[in-house]
């Protein structure tokens, strides 16, 4: 390994020199006779291992802390002994049999029992240099192809040093490619500092939106808590007037039937207010036509004045005075002008004279009273509201009170009822 001397038959060399001269070095101290020798018929103990090569089998087949572990249980050292101290101490022990180097041996043995077996199918030199090529090929195993090669009869010193130079390469190549390996680690680091850096920020990040979806969700639970409460007081309150809407309907029996009622009564009161309402319309156009007609019969009372001033007079055809004796006459609408003749009609007849206008101005309100007070009725029909006609109708047929309708608001029509009335009173 570099950093210390390697020991050498012959001599020694330092792997800090240049690779072609430590080359030229060790075919130079190579043992001379390379003629062919007697291969031992067992494998080689690590002390029985050429004392050149403990250094590479140490420094391949062992970790530092294996190493440091194993060397524990048989000597003591301090605990800042350094790395290179353990090494140049276990590769000068292994020089010998020892406690060390049988620990080590009995190690290396246990390790590599599967390599250790395959390699002992080769029966020579050529067979065992193959299966050593092919374990530096694929890279897999070299620690293990390394003992069992060097530990295996038929090794010779050949394929000894063969093996020796290509693991004082593949070491050459280990590292250089860990210097890659540190200035890519070194690029790692960095860039796993500036990572963790950005995961530290994404964390607080995160702490911190948890923290605010935490009392998100706390205030969120609260008020579903509340609303849970609020709802179970809502139900009380339902079952509450649920039962008590039961006890009025066991109360009620008939009230499905007055529900009907009810409904019945909407619907009658939302047809009368359309009919009232047609009613209003249908008197607006009736107060239309009676302005036209009282406008006509006026037109037609003048004609006839200018023509038979006698008859025009319709005061000469009442009834003689003292007729109605007293009785109170209601004449419930009839045309404002018209007012005073009807007035002087039954005051000339002996009878009192009471008048309400049927709606147009005056209550209706009012014209309970008047009826109360009224011997006989004159109801000027064409003249008064829908509701004022059946309110006085409904009114004399309860109280039994004669009623006489009369279709023209004139005076010569009213004469002629008061004239009846006359008649059927005498």
């Amino acid at each position: 390994m570099p950093g210390f001397p390697f020991h050498v038959a012959g001599g020694s060399f330092n792997p800090t020199r240049q690779p072609l001269q430590l080359f030229e070095s060790m075919l130079n101290n190579a043992p001379r006779a390379l003629a062919p020798t007697p291969q031992p018929s067992r494998r080689r103990k690590l002390w029985e291992v050429s004392h050149k090569f403990h250094c590479p089998i140490i420094g391949t087949c062992f970790d530092v802390a294996e190493l440091r572990a194993l060397m524990k249980k048989v000597m003591h050292f301090t605990h800042d002994t350094t790395d290179f101290v353990l090494h140049t101490t276990a590769v000068g022990a292994c020089e010998s049999r020892g406690q060390l180097s049988e620990l080590l041996q009995k190690q290396l043995e246990k390790r590599f029992h599967q390599t250790i077996r395959r390699f002992a199918a080769a029966k020579d030199t050529s067979a065992l240099q193959a299966l050593w090529q092919e374990a530096t090929s694929s890279g897999s195993e070299i620690p293990a192809a390394l003992w069992a090669t060097w530990s295996h009869p038929a090794c010779d010193s050949t394929l000894e040093h063969a093996v020796y130079g290509d693991i004082h390469m593949i070491q050459h190549q280990i590292g250089t490619g860990t210097r890659a390996d540190l200035r890519t680690l070194k690029a790692l680091k960095d860039e796993n500092r500036e990572l963790r850096q950005q995961l530290d920020k994404a964390r607080q990040e995160n702490e911190s939106l948890r923290a605010e979806k935490s009392s998100e969700t706390q205030a969120l639970g609260q008020r579903i808590i509340d609303l849970r409460a609020e709802l179970a007081g809502r139900d009380a309150c339902i079952a509450s007037l649920t039962g008590q809407v039961d006890q009025l309907r066991a109360s009620l029996p008939d009230l499905k039937d007055r529900q009907n009622l009810s409904r019945r009564a909407n619907d009658a009161e939302a047809r009368c207010t359309a009919l009232s309402a047609q009613a209003e319309n249908q008197e607006t156009e009736i107060w239309h036509l009676r302005q036209r007609l009282r406008h006509a019969e006026e037109t037609i009372n003048q004609i006839i004045a200018q023509e038979n001033p006698e008859e025009g007079n319709p005061l000469a055809t009442t009834c003689p005075a003292e007729t109605l004796s007293g009785k109170s006459v209601l004449c419930v609408g009839g045309r404002a002008s018209a007012i005073d003749g009807y007035r002087q009609l039954v005051e000339q007849s002996g009878g009192r004279f009471l008048h309400h206008d049927g709606g147009l101005e005056e209550s209706l309100h009012r014209i309970d009273g008047v009826l109360a007070s009224a011997d006989l009725v004159i109801c000027q029909a064409g003249c008064i509201s829908h509701n004022a006609y059946w309110r006085v109708k409904e009114q004399c047929k309860r109280t039994g009170k004669r009623c006489l309708f009369v279709r023209n608001a004139g005076i010569s029509s009213f004469s002629r009822v008061v004239s009846e009335a006359c008649a059927l009173d005498e």
